[in-house]
């Protein structure tokens, strides 16, 4: 990997509308207009990465514990300041798991590793936000 780092465009498309291309190559339309909401807003953006990365984390380790999960849902609600600059002060991240016999034990160990170890977003989001995670298991 180059010293250089991850590097993302942005670009300005119409008002307040922009079209965004990550490092990897993949476009996303980005709307910073709150009335129009014809795309994700960069805040919206925020809490779908944090969704994504500790959801990543954790169906793998479940898998590697050979856990069936036949259906993964994240929940994530973020609560901002507010005043300016609105950040966010708490997100909670609610993991929806249905399979046969999932183990509790297994899934808050998962919800653990990924907090404590694997999950880049958080990690990176932290200092900044309190982030609590809960779960829930529906038997099938």
């Amino acid at each position: 990997m180059s010293n250089e780092g991850a590097r993302a465009l942005i670009e300005l498309k119409g008002d307040d509308l922009f079209i965004g291309k990550t490092p990897s190559g993949n476009a996303v339309t980005i709307d910073t207009n709150s009335v129009r909401h014809s795309a994700p807003s960069p805040m919206d953006l925020l809490l779908l990465a944090l969704g994504s990365c500790t959801g990543v984390d954790v169906i793998s380790i479940l898998r590697k514990k050979r856990q069936d999960v036949t259906h993964y849902r994240i929940e994530v609600r973020g609560q901002r300041r507010a005043e300016h600059p609105r950040s966010f002060e708490r997100m909670e991240v609610h993991h929806i798991l249905t399979g046969p016999n999932i183990s509790p034990r297994s899934v808050a160990q998962a919800i653990e590793l990924s907090e404590s170890k694997y999950c880049s977003v958080a990690a990176t989001m932290r200092p900044a936000a309190e982030i609590v995670s809960s779960f829930e298991i529906i038997e099938a």
